[in-house]
């Protein structure tokens, strides 16, 4: 996965690094759900063993995760030039600085 690249520059909102947990648990709660219903009700009547909704049994905002944030590749590149002025001491080492910065970014 080194040389994978993002291809639209949308990021998570994020303090973890993956949703994995969550989504473990939310599916757990829905598929022990799933065979509630379907242990209560008979297998002729099709219309109470519906699917739930995802919302019924969790909450999207109480994942990791809250939301989706566009940036910009102009954004990056301005980022990635401030950051390397501020961390490069000669203008050699801030341009790979900054061209790696930009990688960085733009890596999954």
């Amino acid at each position: 996965m080194s040389r994978s690249v993002r291809k639209t520059p949308i990021l998570g909102i994020t303090v973890c690094s993956s949703e994995r947990e969550d989504k473990r648990i939310w599916h757990r709660r829905w598929r022990a759900h799933q065979r509630t219903v379907m242990a209560t009700f008979p297998l002729d009547d099709e219309d109470n063993a519906l699917p739930v909704s995802i919302n019924r049994l969790s909450n999207v905002w109480d994942m990791g995760k809250d939301g989706r944030l566009y940036w910009p590749l102009t954004e990056q590149e301005k980022a990635a030039k401030r950051s390397a002025n501020s961390q490069g001491r000669t203008r050699k080492e801030r341009k790979a600085l900054c061209k790696r910065l930009k990688h960085k970014f733009m890596g999954k």
